[in-house]
């Protein structure tokens, strides 16, 4: 009985370590706001672009830029918030599929023109 407390142990510490966010945030611009936004979290009163989508990369690529085209909701083209989200579920995409699909949560807020 105990060596499946540790492995239930064990896949309960994964699981709660591979969920995180980093956000990075640029100190001398204002973000755009949306004074129509009901929401109650960090982006209260900021137009949050949302984007959630699979990309695929080829294992002989090193890296990938996803390029984040203007729209009507970045006038300026700059870029304030920018937030990054990593679960579980990516990252076991990314290990199945060996590197190639990768599984990209990121909300943008663009800067005030």
């Amino acid at each position: 009985m105990k060596p499946i407390k540790y492995i239930l142990l064990l896949l309960i510490v994964c699981l709660l370590t591979s969920c995180y966010t980093v956000r990075l945030r640029n100190v001398n611009g204002t973000p755009q706001p949306d004074p129509f936004s009901d929401r109650d979290d960090y982006y209260r009163g900021m137009a949050v672009v949302e984007l959630d989508t699979t990309i695929g990369i080829k294992l002989t690529s090193k890296d990938f830029t996803y390029l984040i085209k203007e729209k009507e909701a970045c006038e300026s083209g700059k870029i304030n918030i920018i937030e990054y989200r990593n679960t579980f579920g990516g990252i076991l995409l990314n290990t199945i599929t060996f590197g190639r699909k990768r599984k990209v949560k990121i909300k943008y807020v663009c800067e005030k023109p």
